[in-house]
């Protein structure tokens, strides 16, 4: 993979953490995601 394609996924995932913490508990209830659980879901660890 590219430099470039690497940091540009990096960017997006940053980007889509960063927006799901910024939600409150009952949107993410909503959701289906606790948030315990964004990391993992985000970065895949």
């Amino acid at each position: 993979m590219k430099i470039g394609n690497r940091i540009g996924e990096f960017l997006q995932l940053r980007k889509a953490y960063r927006d799901l913490s910024k939600l409150d508990d009952a949107a993410l209830k909503d959701i289906g995601v606790a948030r315990g659980d964004i990391k993992r879901l985000v970065y895949g660890r």
